[in-house]
């Protein structure tokens, strides 16, 4: 590739994802995240929870006053406006969540970012040239329908396999990525060779 496409690929790699310390000369080549079903989930579940704590306000407020009394309306009401927010706040934590997880491939990386928690995410970055299989499994119908699966990475050597489920890699993606890593592989082999 030309050597100035290279930098302006860099350079706009840069500006892009400003989180991720690319070496020089490097740039993205994809970008993945999680599948947009995720987000229905999440929606889903946060309104589910939602309206099912509205109907319980609701019943709270046609109770007549003699059963629960005054203090324990108000007691009931506290309750329920805490339990909305900690929907709220789920809510917001899963959107975290789903938005730390991504997998990047550079022209020469392969970088996974997984967050299972706020608190808890892990980097993995591997060379192109180690990484032996690339294969993507879509296991059951919701997957297939909703096109979404598990993306793997297989390396060389110690056999470390890295996923990425729930990922929303198309076909042509994969072939892509295969192409990256063999034209790296091929490079790496003619820098030894020289």
């Amino acid at each position: 590739m030309d050597e100035g496409l290279v930098k302006i690929r860099h350079a706009r790699s840069k500006k892009d994802f400003p989180f991720l310390e690319l070496e020089d000369n490097e740039y993205v080549e994809f970008a993945f995240s999680r599948a947009k079903f995720c987000l229905v989930m999440i929606f889903g579940g946060v309104t589910i929870g939602l309206v099912l704590l509205l109907m319980a306000f609701l019943m709270a407020l046609s109770q007549p006053a003699g059963i629960l009394g005054d203090t324990g309306r108000q007691f009931a009401f506290i309750i329920l406006a805490c339990l909305i927010v900690a929907d709220l706040l789920i809510g917001v934590v899963a959107l975290v969540v789903y938005r730390g997880n991504r997998l990047f491939v550079t022209n020469e990386h392969v970088i996974q970012t997984v967050m299972k928690s706020p608190v808890a995410t892990s980097v993995n970055v591997i060379d192109l040239p180690s990484i032996e299989d690339v294969s993507f499994h879509q296991d059951g119908l919701t997957q297939r329908l909703f096109r979404y699966g598990t993306f793997r990475l297989s390396t060389i050597g110690d056999e470390t396999t890295y996923t990425f489920a729930y990922s929303d890699v198309a076909p042509e993606d994969l072939r892509a990525v295969s192409k990256i890593i063999t034209e790296a592989k091929e490079k790496k082999r003619k820098e030894r060779d020289n």
